[in-house]
């Protein structure tokens, strides 16, 4: 059996999910783990027991020194993404990044034509594409079930944690763009969004920032999108961490339903509504309602994401649903959505060459 040979650099709140897996994944050798915090490689390795051949270390530079090393998965602040990731592919190695890829669309570009050259492997840990209720809410939706599609719409809420450097759209809306993006098969063409300030008023927003703010504008808490598609199909998103009202809700209606994804729901994450009019004289009639339950196969969507992951290392074949192109194609929304947001609501038109 082939095994690659891995380093995870960040055992963070997700980076340790991205370890857990991969130390369980028959056709991976974890061979270094990084992170600045020591406290954090003192747990891990008992967490997980790990051998002592697994170099643990709060260097980078001694990873690159590993003979055979032939993957990283990436768990660290989007502010060191790039130079991270571009520094790895420029070794040979193939990258598993968390999202977002970077936070500058050109410097996703430039990561991605990067690896192209280098022909290695770049994927993004768009976790939601790889959630069964989301790959089974794709067929669904294009195989026309719904009808002539509408609108869609989304929430995602909690309270905290509130971050101190970005706002509540880079932290948050970036799932729910991706699942609309695939449901629908298309790419939005313009954008808008609005915000509110409650708890970090003023604040300055510094160079490792995420959200390219203006000083003193603040950390919105609370931030509304609206997302154009072609034919005017148009998603609406409810953002908020300030909410103690947890919710995890996205939807799709048309003409012959609505289809509804809630990741709130466990028995039942997926739900199919059934229901449309009939027109009798100037009446329109609710007819056909019924729901209906969708099955999903049960997977950990993390797991599934690292599983396509080795497979594209070993086969040496791209993920169409997760590359870093896809990544990028993210990164231009919300830059897009950040410049609306500035702008107090202008529409943005998005090029995605």
């Amino acid at each position: 059996m082939t095994k690659i040979q891995l380093a995870v650099i960040g055992v963070g709140r997700w980076g340790v999910h991205l370890l857990r897996n991969f130390l369980a994944h028959p056709q991976v050798s974890v061979v270094a783990v990084v992170d600045p915090h020591k406290e954090r490689l003192t747990k891990i390795k008992q967490q997980f027991d790990l051998d002592e051949n697994v170099l643990l270390t709060t260097e980078w530079e001694y990873v690159k020194q590993i003979a055979g090393l032939t993957a990283v998965a990436i768990a660290t602040p989007a502010t060191t993404h790039y130079a991270l990731i571009k520094d790895a592919l420029q070794q040979g190695y193939h990258v598993l990044a968390e999202k977002p890829l970077t936070l500058d669309p050109e410097e996703c570009r430039e990561l991605c034509q990067l690896a192209e050259s280098q022909q290695l492997i770049l994927m993004v840990d768009h976790t939601y594409l790889f959630h069964p209720a989301v790959e089974k809410g794709q067929t669904v939706v294009q195989a026309g079930q719904l009808g002539d599609l509408r609108y869609g719409y989304a929430t995602r809420t909690h309270l905290g944690p509130v971050r101190q450097d970005v706002d509540a759209l880079w932290d948050l809306a970036i799932h729910d763009i991706a699942i609309f993006n695939n449901w629908l098969g298309k790419l939005p063409i313009k954008v808008q969004a609005t915000g509110t300030v409650w708890l970090q008023e003023n604040r300055e927003v510094g160079e490792n920032s995420m959200s390219k703010l203006p000083e003193h504008q603040g950390l919105a808490d609370l931030v509304w999108v609206t997302l154009t598609y072609p034919d005017n199909f148009q998603a609406y998103v409810h953002l908020c961490w300030l909410n103690p009202d947890k919710q995890r809700r996205l939807g799709i209606v048309g003409s012959k339903g609505s289809l509804i994804f809630d990741e709130m729901s466990a028995s039942s994450p997926l739900t199919l509504i059934h229901g449309e009019f009939a027109k009798e004289g100037n009446s329109f009639i609710p007819v056909n309602q019924r729901q209906e339950v969708v099955e999903i196969e049960k997977a950990e969507p993390l797991g599934k994401v690292c599983d396509r992951f080795v497979y594209s290392v070993i086969q040496n074949t791209p993920s169409l649903i997760s590359s870093g192109w896809v990544g990028r194609e993210l990164v231009v929304i919300l830059s897009a959505l950040t410049t609306s947001l500035n702008q107090k609501g202008k529409s943005i038109n998005i090029s995605n060459g």
